[in-house]
């Protein structure tokens, strides 16, 4: 019989639980699970031991905190240690810390809009090794390929990892969660291709997997106080790692100077900006510099800023979307949703 623990967060008076998630792809990727009606995020999240439970995070109205609800069954009880270690991830999806408060702050300065809509906080992962796989999964792909990988990954998970030792972990989330780097290194290369239709995704996932399960790359080297430049070169060397993956990857690091450039972002420069026909990475690169570089060192949150508003002019709220729709919230196919009244 299961039983919940709660906990708060005490955030700031303009925090808005609803802004700090549905800002970015990421919250509709799997093991992620947004409530419209309950306005709930649910998702597995670490314990100290690597397993998993259930937790779903919720701000009451007008009130600055947010309730921490972690589902335990009979066999397990949550240390204090544990509680720690799942506050710290919720802390990280959702950029509650006094270095994002200073940047929120830092940012409407340099973008007022921005505070009259309440945008500053981009959406990540509990853990930056779920966030560069998040990455890998959006190149050279649709983004209704990408979340069918990620849920792919979270039910591999759950089968040959979570189910797998269950008699070990009886605690195990039912649900699946994102693997780590050690679950996917503990896996056979073939299954992890096959069960995830990765194509060639999979090699690059599975190295970095195993590099870190090694200690070859230690991801903690990759996080500031480390001056960006120096961030960025030694993400530029990881092997299967280019331009667009790093510049997302610094974004999620809490860098926004690099704007990770791909078909999305050409569209989006075309159908708000009115740049036509931009090729050759300079080109691009000089299109997003000429637009963007006003809003230094923001200049990402910005661009996430404008694509979020593009969203929404024509599909409306991302925070009201279904998840059955979430296949549709991509520039690339969004005008054709939009005539379809799918929206509407």
């Amino acid at each position: 019989m299961g039983r919940d623990v709660k906990f708060i967060i005490r955030v700031g008076e303009d925090y808005k639980l609803e802004k700090a998630v549905c800002n970015h792809g990421w919250f509709m990727m799997a093991p992620n699970n947004w409530d419209p009606s309950t306005k709930t995020l649910t998702r597995p999240l670490r314990l100290t031991n690597h397993t998993s439970l259930t937790a779903s995070i919720h701000q009451p109205s007008f009130l600055n905190l947010l309730y921490v609800t972690v589902l335990l069954d009979s066999h397990y009880a949550l240390s204090h240690l544990d509680q720690l270690f799942i506050q710290s991830q919720v802390e990280r999806m959702l950029r509650i810390s006094s270095e994002d408060d200073r940047v929120v702050h830092e940012f409407h300065d340099v973008n007022p809009r921005a505070k009259e809509i309440g945008f500053g906080r981009i959406f990540r992962s509990p853990s930056l090794f779920e966030d560069i796989v998040k990455t890998i999964l959006l190149c050279y792909s649709s983004w209704p390929r990408s979340l069918e990988m990620a849920q792919a990954l979270c039910t591999l998970q759950h089968k040959e990892i979570c189910c797998g030792s269950r008699k070990k972990r009886k605690h195990c989330d039912c649900n699946g969660n994102f693997p780590s780097p050690n679950e996917i290194a503990s896996l056979d290369f073939d299954t992890l291709k096959r069960h995830c239709n990765l194509g060639m995704r999979a090699s690059t996932i599975y190295e970095l997997a195993r590099d870190i399960q090694n200690g070859t790359l230690n991801l903690d080297d990759l996080s500031p106080p480390i001056d960006p430049p120096q961030i960025h070169a030694r993400l530029m060397k990881i092997k299967g790692f280019g331009s667009f993956v790093v510049a997302n990857i610094m974004m999620c690091l809490g860098i926004y100077q690099y704007i990770p450039i791909d078909t999305e972002t050409i569209k989006h420069l075309e159908q708000v900006h009115g740049k036509k026909k931009i090729k050759g990475r300079k080109a691009q690169q000089e299109a997003v510099a000429q637009i963007y570089d006003e809003f230094a060192p923001y200049q990402c949150i910005t661009y996430w800023m404008e694509r979020v508003d593009f969203y929404e002019k024509r599909l409306g709220k991302l925070s009201e979307i279904p998840c059955t729709e979430y296949r549709y919230v991509t520039s690339t196919i969004i005008e054709n949703v939009h005539k379809t009244s799918h929206f509407k």
